[in-house]
C-alpha cells in the first residue's frame, strides 16, 4: 500500500465521529512506536514532520522510515508536513513525497495568509497532496513555533468560510484553547476548550475537517518520572483527555500529538539510567523508551482519538 492523502481518512472521521492521530516522528525509534500500537488497534495514522525534524533526521531518511512502516504495518498512513512557513518549504516536501501539507500563515495578515495558502494549494492540488491551513494563533513554544501568550487570538469564526473558499484548502487548523508545547498552562488554571467556536465553525463549513494542534495531555505520570530521575521540568496541566474526546465526536478529524511523545520517551530514558547507570548501548534504553511510546499512542487512539478498527 503507498502512502494516502488525508482525504478520505477525514470524510470517514467526520461521518463516524472520531479523530485521526497526527503523531510527530523525528527517528525510527517513534516511528517504530506508533505504528505498531496503530497496527495493533487497526488505526489509520497521520505521521508528520516539523521542519525541525526534516533538518535533524534527513528528509529521504524519514520518507524511507514511514515507507517501511507502511510494508510492516499494512496501514493507511499519511506523511504530512507539520507547520510548513513558506512555500518553498512545502514545495519540497510536496516533490520530496510527502502526501499532505500545512502551510502556517498565522502570523500573516488575513489577506496575506489567503494569498499564501493559496499558492501552495494550488501546487499541492496539482501534485495529488492534501493541504491544511489555519486561522488564529496558538500560544506556546514547539520547534520553530513561539507564540507568546499576548500575540496568541482565538479564531474568528466569521473569518473562516471565507478562507476556506478563497484558499481551496481540504482541513482547517482553529485555535480554541489548546498551546503548543509541554507548558500549556500553569497548576490552579483551568483549561477550558471554547466548544462554543468549534460549533460556530461547524456550522459554517458543514461537513468541514477541523484540526486541533497543541493537544497534548502532559501526562503527569511522565512528568514525575522525569523529575524523580533528575530532571528539571515545572508542574503543567495539559488539555484534558475528556475535551479532546469531546472535539473529536464534533468537526475535528485530526488531533495533534508531540509533546506526549516527547515526554514518554524521555520518561523511559531517564527511569533506565537511574536504574541501569552502567549500559551504554542505545539499544538498552531506547527499546523501553519505543515501548512508552507504544503505550501512550494505544491509548490515545482508543480513548482520546475513538479511531481504533477504523483503517
Amino acid at each position: 500500500m503507498p502512502l494516502v492523502t488525508t482525504k478520505e481518512m477525514f470524510e470517514k472521521a467526520y461521518k463516524g465521529g472520531y479523530a485521526i492521530g497526527a503523531f510527530n516522528v523525528n527517528n525510527m525509534e517513534i516511528i517504530q512506536g506508533i505504528t505498531e500500537a496503530a497496527k495493533e488497534e487497526n488505526a489509520p495514522l497521520i505521521l508528520q514532520v516539523s521542519s525541525g525534524a526534516r533538518k535533524y533526521a534527513n528528509h529521504t531518511y524519514l520518507v524511507k522510515l514511514v515507507e517501511a512502516a507502511i510494508e510492516e504495518t499494512g496501514l493507511p498512513i499519511a506523511l504530512h508536513l507539520d507547520h510548513g512557513d513558506t512555500f518553498e518549504l512545502c514545495k519540497s516536501c510536496i516533490d520530496g513525497g510527502f502526501t499532505s501539507v500545512m502551510i502556517d500563515g498565522s502570523h500573516h495578515s488575513f489577506e496575506d495568509n489567503i494569498a499564501l495558502t493559496k499558492q501552495v494549494v494550488e501546487y499541492a492540488h496539482a501534485h495529488g497532496v492534501s493541504v491544511e491551513g489555519e486561522l488564529g494563533r496558538l500560544a506556546g513554544i514547539e520547534d520553530a513555533v513561539n507564540v507568546s501568550d499576548k500575540d496568541a487570538s482565538y479564531t474568528d469564526p466569521d473569518q473562516v468560510q471565507e478562507f476556506v473558499e478563497k484558499t481551496g484548502v481540504d482541513s482547517l487548523a482553529i485555535a480554541i484553547g489548546t498551546s503548543h508545547g509541554a507548558y500549556k498552562f500553569k497548576p490552579g488554571q483551568k483549561p477550558q476548550l471554547r466548544f462554543d467556536i468549534l460549533e460556530e465553525v461547524e456550522k459554517r463549513l458543514p461537513g468541514f475537517p477541523i484540526v486541533l494542534h497543541g493537544a497534548s495531555s502532559v501526562i503527569p505520570e511522565y512528568v514525575n518520572i522525569i523529575n524523580a530521575n533528575g530532571g528539571r521540568m515545572p508542574d503543567a496541566i495539559g488539555i484534558p483527555e475528556d475535551m479532546l474526546r469531546k472535539a473529536a465526536s464534533m468537526a475535528v478529524c485530526k488531533i495533534n500529538i508531540d509533546s506526549d511523545l516527547r515526554l514518554a520517551m524521555t520518561a523511559a530514558i531517564r527511569e533506565h539510567f537511574a536504574q541501569y547507570p552502567e549500559h551504554f548501548d542505545p539499544r538498552q534504553y531506547l527499546s523501553p523508551a519505543r515501548a512508552n511510546i507504544k503505550s501512550l499512542v494505544k491509548h490515545k487512539l482508543v480513548n482520546v482519538l475513538g479511531c481504533n478498527n477504523k483503517a
